[in-house]
């Protein structure tokens, strides 16, 4: 019994509507779980699953999102112990909704690791300048993963 996965309910913006979700004009949701919550937001499926699968021995719940946007909707259901994010997704990018999470004193706490792929570098002087928790380089192992989520948030093993 180890990371159980969040069931996705990714709500999709019209198309040109800029949006901000309530996450970002309201109080912070309340904690429903003891738990440790990662949210891994990467508009790459099999990333998504690799976090998954790779912290399911952990006790905790892996929560995922395809986009930035997405994940501030996410986010209105109960604030994530971590962040794992992507750089380059549609809709709102990493850098995007890292300078959002920043810029609210509620979330900008929320640890945050950076998914970077080489083709990102353009952007990690900026990146870093907000305050992230670490970078982990696509691809990345399972081991690498744990790793660097260890670094920044103790998890247990997951119990019998």
């Amino acid at each position: 019994m180890g990371c159980k996965p969040a069931p996705s309910s990714e709500p999709l913006p019209s198309p040109g509507a800029r949006l901000i979700p309530l996450a970002l004009k309201t109080k912070p949701a309340p904690r429903s779980a003891p738990r440790p919550q990662i949210l891994a937001v990467d508009d790459a499926k099999a990333v998504r699953t690799l976090v998954q699968k790779t912290f399911a021995v952990y006790a905790c719940d892996v929560n995922e999102a395809s986009n930035g946007f997405n994940a501030l909707f996410q986010m209105e259901k109960g604030l994530p112990d971590l962040i794992l994010l992507d750089v380059n997704m549609p809709i709102m990018g990493g850098l995007e909704m890292l300078t959002l999470l920043k810029s609210k004193p509620a979330l900008a706490a929320i640890p945050v690791v950076i998914l970077a792929s080489p083709a990102d570098h353009t952007v990690s002087a900026q990146l870093a300048a907000l305050g992230i928790a670490g970078t982990l380089m696509k691809p990345f192992t399972p081991a690498a993963l744990v790793e660097k989520v260890l670094g920044v948030l103790p998890l247990k093993p997951a119990g019998p």
